[in-house]
């Protein structure tokens, strides 16, 4: 590992305690990228040129004092946190900045002890007392934090903020932060609550109809609430945004130090994912297989991406790198099927794969017995690291996954060689296998090495609704694109496509709304899920959600084929210096 890389990790897991000392101004921030503008998918040249020297073997003075000062600034602002925490609003905001950050991994034992005490007020019922007098920005904003940590709290909190017929007041139409809390609120609904659903319908209409009257910050803002809510998306892609919409016009001391704080880890962070590419692509390289495929995307750093987003603990930096190795094949099988194979060598390939046999592939064409010969050794690879790390062999779930991918995908190259289309319903259960994602949060559940038990690993094979909701989210946000991705000259359907062909006569607008309901429908079992008991650890369940909230930024074509939003988000992940 590299030497800076343990420099971070030192802090990450340096011991909690308070300084007596004054948080001084933050000396000029190091460039630890000179990257400019890159082709976004492919490794810059940079980095894989420095690998030797600056990011591999090197640990500098200023490295070591940057470190030296990050873990400074954690412990005051950890201080602050558990002093002012004690305040019930005031603790609210501050966790909900700290996660909207994407730094809460810093200060989840504060986080744990201030929540709990949330979660008190309201099985106390002293939010209904008559001292008590929580507006509606407080108790959204509580109702939404304790359900993310996976409390369950009944959507009647907000049965205050209603008339005596059941509609929500109209005098809350002035109180614009409230309203967009209450928004942020309903994101995490499930099936069947009826308040949170007319909840975000009553602040989604009266937020839209303020933007007339709003100044242009203000106005900015509550679009970007609306446009992309904290449940539904990265924190690391919407944190660059935080302090320009949440500064303006205070002189709040904590969110100066959070500020400082949140500058030097995302400096240090972005210096750890440079590393992780330059190990992943080199891994590529020595693969071949680039070379020996020629139909084979080239894009280790898109690979990669997925694993940046899922798992966004720095500790987890081998988890990444491992991780990124099976996402990689995911797209190459899908090539193979989509592009290149004939239908006889995909039947071939698919009953190789679920043989699992090295020594029964000679009857396989030289293409196919290169993938499956590289998908064998890495998979074998995988799990030996497993079992030795965690005490574990998930070879037999590891297979397994990937002979289900590849069923999946040949079902679909039947369909789409023969010119049929099946049941829009058919076609959507398939399409849950055939996203990959059960495979990616598989290896994630094994790579993690946390609560692995005979019943997890048991209902993990039976892909629970952890898994297949998120897998349903990316499958019908990709179908809803009407770009082809990468300009492949194949087709694998789409869910709209085959709704229009069952349901003759509607539009392709209906099919579209349709989707778009579907997919908020598997967000709320997805929501469902935070709050349910099941034997999978946190990290595991955040890898779910926010592999879900990636989906729009991966396939969100515009009319060039292309993707800004993933593009922008690359960049100011891995490029840019101050970012935040």
């Amino acid at each position: 590992m590299a030497l800076f890389s343990k420099a971070i990790f030192a802090v990450y897991n340096a011991p909690k305690k308070i300084p007596h000392i004054q948080l001084t101004p933050k000396p000029s921030s190091k460039k630890w990228s000179t990257a400019q503008d890159h082709g976004l998918l492919s490794t810059p040249s940079h980095l894989l040129t420095n690998s030797k020297t600056n990011y591999a073997n090197t640990i500098t003075r200023e490295d070591d004092d940057i470190c030296f000062l990050h873990a400074r600034e954690l412990d005051v602002f950890r201080h602050v946190l558990s002093k002012l925490g004690e305040e019930a609003v005031e603790g609210l905001n501050m966790i909900d900045a700290v996660q909207r950050l994407g730094i809460d991994h810093h200060f989840q034992e504060e986080i744990d002890q201030i929540l709990q005490k949330q979660h008190l007020i309201i099985t106390s019922g002293s939010t209904h007392g008559a001292n008590h007098h929580s507006d509606l920005h407080e108790v959204a904003v509580r109702f939404r934090l304790l359900r993310q940590q996976g409390y369950f709290v009944p959507d009647d909190v907000f049965n205050k903020f209603k008339e005596s017929e059941g509609s929500f007041k109209q005098m809350l139409s002035e109180d614009i932060k409230g309203l967009m809390s209450l928004y942020e609120a309903s994101q995490l609904s499930t099936e069947g609550e009826v308040t949170l659903d007319e909840a975000g319908q009553f602040s989604c209409h009266l937020l839209n109809t303020s933007l007339s009257h709003l100044d242009h910050h203000q106005a900015r803002v509550v679009g970007n609430t609306l446009s992309n809510s904290h449940h539904k998306s990265l924190a690391t892609f919407m944190a660059k945004n935080f302090f320009a919409t949440n500064s303006r016009g205070t002189d709040n001391r904590w969110l100066n130090i959070l500020q400082e704080v949140t500058k030097t880890d995302f400096n240090m962070v972005q210096s750890l994912h440079q590393k992780e590419i330059v190990q992943i692509s080199q891994w590529w390289k020595e693969l071949g297989l680039a070379k020996e495929l020629k139909f084979a995307r080239d894009q280790p750093v898109k690979w990669y991406i997925w694993s940046m987003a899922c798992l966004t603990d720095p500790k987890l930096s081998e988890e990444r790198v491992e991780l990124t190795k099976p996402i990689s094949f995911i797209y190459l099988i899908d090539d193979i099927f989509d592009v290149y194979g004939t239908l006889d060598e995909l039947i071939l390939f698919t009953e190789a794969v679920n043989r699992w046999e090295i020594g029964d592939i000679d009857h396989l064409p030289d293409y196919m017995k290169i993938c499956f010969k590289a998908l064998h050794d890495m998979t074998n690879e995988i799990s030996s690291k497993v079992y030795q790390k965690h005490g574990w062999n998930p070879l037999h779930s590891l297979r397994k996954t990937w002979g289900s991918l590849c069923n999946a995908f040949l079902v679909e190259a039947k369909w789409f060689k023969s010119g049929h289309l099946p049941k829009a319903e058919d076609y959507l259960k398939n399409g849950i296998v055939s996203s990959g994602v059960n495979v990616v949060m598989v290896h994630i559940f094994f790579l993690l090495g946390q609560g692995i038990t005979k019943q997890s690993v048991e209902l993990l094979n039976e892909t629970p609704a952890i898994i297949s909701s998120a897998a349903a989210i990316l499958r019908l946000w990709d179908d809803l694109g009407s770009a082809e991705d990468e300009n492949q000259d194949g087709h694998d359907g789409s869910y709209i496509w085959c709704y229009l062909n069952e349901h003759q006569g509607r539009s392709i607008e209906d099919a579209q709304e349709i989707t778009i309901n579907l997919i908020s429908k598997e967000w709320k079992r997805l929501n469902k899920e935070l709050v349910s008991p099941n034997p999978f650890p946190v990290a595991f369940t955040n890898a779910s959600l926010n592999l879900a909230r990636m989906v729009p930024l991966m396939y969100s074509y515009d009319q060039n084929q292309c993707l800004p939003s993933l593009k922008e988000y690359m960049r100011s992940m891995l490029y840019e210096t101050d970012s935040v």
